[in-house]
């Protein structure tokens, strides 16, 4: 009686965190339909006023521009640079190869905040470059970069390697053999590693606050809104940015079967 009772509890438990992590995202979803202005329950009627109003702001396409500009640069970039790290990776003893996967995956462990701060001295202070685009880019490359070579690295840990020996035993060049054999196994996985980087260059907020100078993207645009008002637009915002940034996670995974 007692284990039934304790994985009853389990189960309870789990419950209730699924619950207080999903409720406010299933809230703001509700919102951005709601016809009332005012943000709380009972909902009054359903509209789609918030998303025609959303999509008549002049701020709302230069900042879906941005974003989209950002987030697939940033796509393309880090599965070059991360295809050609993991290719080296799997070269490297494993004891190796576990060392630098720890090295490269610090950024993933420091808070956001602190690189940021030290993106924007990197930039300013060192280099003196203006801030824009091409300084976002190459910050969302910094924390995204070692998720997309976690990931290939662990599709090319597998990879049967005796397909490219014998290409190359035919007569075949090392690019041509990669271009041949390799690229085509592991293309899903390089597909699902760009989605799981464009998801989170979309979703990023802190890095891109502290690089972009002027501009916007979607996420500092739905921060410039709370703080100026409460417009339910800025629920609709909220829907749209959810929608794409967990898209493209439920894409990426099931195109790479990369399950962690």
């Amino acid at each position: 009686m007692r284990p039934k009772l304790t994985m009853q509890g389990w189960r309870l438990f789990i419950f209730l965190v699924i619950a207080f992590l999903v409720t406010p995202l299933i809230l703001v979803i509700l919102f951005s339909f709601n016809s009332s202005a005012l943000t709380s329950l009972p909902l009054t009627g359903f509209t789609f006023d918030w998303y025609r109003r959303l999509f008549a702001n002049e701020s709302f396409w230069p900042a879906l521009t941005n974003s989209l500009i950002i987030g697939f640069t940033v796509a393309v970039l880090s599965v070059v640079v991360g295809t050609l790290a993991a290719l080296a990776l799997v070269r490297f003893k494993p004891k190796g190869a576990d060392r630098l996967m720890a090295l490269l995956s610090a950024p993933m462990m420091m808070p956001a905040l602190i690189i940021g701060i030290a993106l924007l001295v990197f930039f300013k202070r060192l280099l003196d470059v203006p801030l824009g685009l091409p300084t976002v880019i190459l910050g969302h490359l910094v924390i995204i970069q070692p998720f997309v070579i976690a990931i290939l690295h662990a599709r090319l840990a597998t990879f049967d390697w005796s397909l490219v020996e014998s290409a190359r035993d035919l007569g075949a060049s090392p690019l041509r053999a990669f271009a041949t054999i390799t690229l085509p196994i592991i293309q899903p996985t390089i597909v699902g590693a760009a989605l799981i980087a464009l998801s989170i260059s979309l979703d990023d907020f802190v890095i891109t606050f502290l690089t972009i100078g002027a501009g916007n993207t979607l996420p500092t645009m739905v921060w410039g809104l709370v703080r100026t008002s409460l417009d339910p637009t800025i629920n609709a915002l909220a829907t749209l940015l959810l929608v794409l940034s967990i898209g493209s996670t439920i894409v990426a995974l099931s195109v790479s079967r990369y399950r962690g």
